[in-house]
């Protein structure tokens, strides 16, 4: 009989959470070897590259406290990435919506919280705007963990649905 791993979304999707981790970490490192703080590279007439410090959370939330939200931040993502673990662990590999987006959701909060523990903030590179109007700037990590969210939606949404259909026959 095989056991609980072999059959669930954490060995499918292993793999493919190490490599986005990766990459994640990767170009944020390239990001700051090439640039300097605050530098910007203009891309698109909407798009720049950009160094930035987020030592808060999403938009920056916290970043002006002294210090102890590292930590916190730091704690909170390594349990919630434990916790994200052990939910694929439990999701059958058949369930591959549900694997996939805590996939991306795990990938995106292992890249910041390395940041977190090793930088005291997260390395932020993408900047979207429209003058005078800026979306605060974020990285890959950010998008795979707001795609990975979108997606948990959905599942929940199709899941629901589901449920409601199979109780009305």
């Amino acid at each position: 009989m095989p056991s609980l791993i072999e059959t669930s979304a954490l060995r499918r999707f292993v793999v493919f959470i190490v490599l986005l981790w990766a990459l994640d970490l990767g170009i944020k490192w390239a990001v700051t070897q090439q640039f300097n703080y605050a530098e910007r590279l203009n891309i698109m007439p909407f798009f720049d590259l950009i160094l930035v410090h987020n030592k808060g959370a999403a938009f920056s939330f916290l970043a002006s406290q002294p210090g102890w939200q590292r930590w916190f931040f730091s704690v909170t993502a390594l349990g919630i990435s434990l916790w994200l673990i052990l939910w694929l662990k439990r999701t059958p590999s058949t369930q591959t919506l549900l694997g996939l987006s805590l996939s991306l959701v795990l990938a995106g909060a292992l890249g910041n919280l390395v940041d977190r523990v090793i930088n005291g903030y997260v390395i932020d590179y993408l900047l979207v705007y429209y003058p005078p109007y800026y979306f605060p700037a974020f990285n890959l990590a950010d998008s795979l963990i707001f795609i990975g969210v979108v997606g948990l939606f959905i599942d929940f949404w199709q899941t629901e649905k589901a449920a409601k259909r199979d109780s009305e026959h």
